[in-house]
């Protein structure tokens, strides 16, 4: 779905339609609580990282998990991530395969988790996470899951969008919470804030640490008119960041997050590159939701999330190892 623009915005009108939500969104808080409280929880052998967010879309979860990943790999430690596999049709626990599974198998975040490492695919976490047991994993990084309360986890992580923070902090769907801001940040080890705006979070006094999430294309090349496209959380954050690389972006073309591209779409989007003499470019979350026969014309820029502070994985790891984070007490 596409974010409702009165979710982040404080005009009259907006605020209005979030007052008129307000109901359904005390419902969903009462859902939330209701599953943390009836959840039988799962303890597993290996330490559970839980990178997740508090808000509805995209915050950079998934680039800060596989950077993770990369770091705790890098010091010899077995690290498999594990996934729900949203929109995916197999409900597992199954271990994703990019030659064998395609995203409406395992859903398009668990294609680009397994270009790092190891990725289970379970609807049900606790099965995955014995599944990792049982392929004997040290480390288990679940990309997102601070709602789910199957798995017991040592350690939880909340990344925050900067740009957009809380939106108006109302419940969905009267704004983007999945659940009151207080109680989640009170069940939080550390925050993530991914962006460079400045985000006061007075409800939480753990570490705070700081990221961004820069492409990895080479700038030196030369920059092409383009009809750029993204079915992400936010496309206009894409769009930006191409403007700022320098592409010539000649239209621009959003859709919901995890879009699915039919025939339709993609004859449409090359028709328009034609006609705007350009080619086509995304996200290479949303290529790998475009099948191999589609993608002619179709480039992706590779996105990484950068730490400001280069020990801030050790950081996280060492609070992991003491275990003194909320969700080990």
């Amino acid at each position: 779905m596409r974010a409702p623009r009165f979710w982040y915005e404080t005009s009259a009108e907006a605020k209005a339609a979030a007052t008129l939500l307000s109901p359904l969104g005390a419902l969903y808080g009462i859902g939330v609580r209701f599953n943390q409280n009836r959840r039988k929880t799962f303890q597993s052998r290996a330490k559970i990282i839980c990178v997740g967010n508090l808000t509805l879309g995209g915050t950079g979860k998934t680039p800060i998990a596989i950077s993770l990943a990369e770091t705790f790999l890098g010091q010899g430690k077995k690290t498999v991530f594990l996934s729900r596999g949203y929109k995916g049709r197999l409900a597992g626990p199954i271990v994703v395969d990019p030659l064998l599974h395609s995203t409406a198998d395992v859903g398009d975040e668990p294609l680009l988790l397994a270009r790092t490492a190891t990725t289970i695919v379970s609807r049900k976490r606790a099965a995955g996470a014995a599944m990792a047991d049982a392929l004997g994993a040290e480390l288990v990084i679940m990309d997102d899951g601070h709602q789910n309360f199957s798995l017991r986890k040592d350690l939880s992580i909340i990344v925050i969008d900067s740009s957009s923070g809380f939106g108006n902090g109302q419940l969905f769907p009267a704004g983007p919470m999945r659940e009151p801001i207080d109680e989640g940040l009170g069940r939080a080890d550390a925050v993530i804030v991914v962006g460079e705006e400045p985000l006061q979070l007075k409800a939480f006094d753990g570490p705070i640490l700081r990221a961004r999430l820069v492409p990895t294309e080479d700038n030196k090349i030369e920059k092409e008119r383009v009809v750029a496209f993204a079915g992400i959380g936010r496309p206009d954050k894409f769009f930006t960041m191409l403007d700022g690389m320098g592409w010539q972006i000649c239209a621009a073309r959003g859709f919901s997050d995890h879009h699915a591209y039919s025939e339709n779409d993609i004859r449409q989007l090359n028709k328009l590159a034609e006609e705007l003499k350009a080619r086509l470019l995304t996200t290479e979350k949303d290529l790998v939701r475009i099948t191999p026969h589609q993608r002619k014309n179709i480039s992706a820029i590779p996105i990484r999330a950068m730490f400001e502070d280069s020990h801030a994985p050790a950081q996280l790891l060492e609070i992991l190892s003491n275990g003194t984070g909320t969700a080990a007490t």
